[in-house]
C-alpha cells in the first residue's frame, strides 16, 4: 500500500494507492484526513519530499493518523533528507541540523526509511532503520545519454568515497580528483584545484549530491577548461538550483533527478526516481 503525500510525486508503481485529503489550516497547521478503506493489516509506504517544516509536520500527523488506524508496519520514502549538508557544528552558535530532523523522525517509529544519495555518512547513523538508496543507477542513466568515454570529476575530498563507489558499478571510469576551500564563517569558495594536468580535450561529468547555488561547480568548471576539458557535464542528485540554471551556463548539460522538486526547464534533463 502506498500514500504519496507530494501527489506530484509517485516513485512506487502497481501499488494499491491510498486516498486521502490534506490542507493547511489558517494558522499553519497542516491537516490530513485518510480514506479508511484500506487492508490496515499490509505495510504502508509513505513517499514525500521534504522541503519546509510544513511538510515535515504533514508526515508526523500522517504517521499519527495511520497508527491511530491500527496500521502496525510504515515506512517511508524521503530521497532528499533535509538539512543533511549541516552534519557538522563547524563554529559556536551553530545546530546540528541534520540530528533535529532525524530526532524527530526517529521518534515516528518506522520500519524503513529510504533515503536517496545521502549528502554524508553521519544521515544513516543518526536515523534508525535507514536504508541509502545509491546514486548509481542515475548515473548509469545519464551515460546512457552522453555516452561513457568521459571522466568522472569528484568536486572535493567529501564525495571521493561515493565516486569511486560510482566508478566501480559502471565498470572502472577514470576518476579525477578535485579540491576547494571553504570559508566557514562566510561560506565563501576558494581555491579550486584540478589534480591532473592535461585532460586532453575528453569530456567531463561532474558528480555531485546537492546543487543549491552552483558556486562550486561554477569554479570548477572553470579550472577544468584550463585543463583542457572536452564538454562539461553536471549530474546532481538533489537539484534546488536557488539561483536558476544561467550561473551554470558554463555546462553542456545539467541532469538531475525529481528527489527535492519538479523541473520544466530545457536546460536541465530530470530523471524520475523509482523505488
Amino acid at each position: 500500500m502506498i500514500l504519496n503525500l507530494d501527489p506530484k510525486f509517485t516513485p512506487i508503481q502497481n501499488q494499491k494507492q491510498i486516498n486521502f485529503q490534506s490542507f493547511t489550516f489558517s494558522g499553519g497547521e497542516p491537516h490530513i484526513k485518510i480514506d479508511p478503506n484500506f487492508d490496515i493489516n499490509e505495510k504502508v509506504t509513505i513517499t514525500h519530499r521534504l522541503n519546509s517544516f510544513n511538510d515535515l509536520g504533514l508526515l508526523c500527523i500522517t504517521v499519527d493518523a495511520l497508527r491511530r488506524m491500527d496500521v502496525k508496519v510504515i515506512d517511508l520514502f524521503i530521497p532528499y533528507f533535509p538539512a543533511a549538508r549541516q552534519d557538522r557544528v563547524m563554529i559556536k552558535g551553530e545546530s546540528l541540523s541534520v540530528k533535529v530532523y532525524a530526532d524527530i523522525i526517529n521518534g515516528l517509529q518506522l520500519n524503513k526509511v529510504f533515503v536517496f544519495d545521502a549528502h554524508s555518512e553521519v544521515t544513516p547513523a543518526l536515523v534508525n532503520n535507514c536504508e541509502v538508496i545509491p546514486n548509481h543507477a542515475f548515473i548509469a542513466a545519464v551515460l546512457k545519454v552522453i555516452g561513457e568515454n568521459v571522466k568522472l570529476i569528484s568536486p572535493d575530498g567529501g564525495a571521493l568515497k561515493k565516486i569511486y563507489k560510482v566508478s566501480e558499478f559502471l565498470g572502472g571510469i577514470e576518476v579525477v580528483e578535485c579540491s576547494k576551500s571553504r570559508d566557514v564563517k562566510t561560506g565563501r569558495l576558494s581555491g579550486f584545484k584540478v589534480y591532473e594536468e592535461d585532460l586532453n580535450g575528453i569530456d567531463c561529468l561532474i558528480v555531485d549530491d546537492i546543487c543549491d547555488g552552483g558556486g562550486t561547480f561554477v569554479g570548477l568548471a572553470e579550472e577544468l577548461k584550463k585543463k583542457n576539458a572536452g564538454k562539461l557535464y553536471l549530474a546532481v542528485s538533489h537539484g534546488i538550483f536557488n539561483k536558476g540554471f544561467e550561473v551554470l551556463n558554463c555546462f553542456d548539460k545539467i541532469f538531475t533527478t525529481n528527489s527535492f522538486k519538479d523541473f520544466d526547464d530545457e536546460k536541465v534533463e530530470v530523471i524520475k526516481l523509482k523505488l
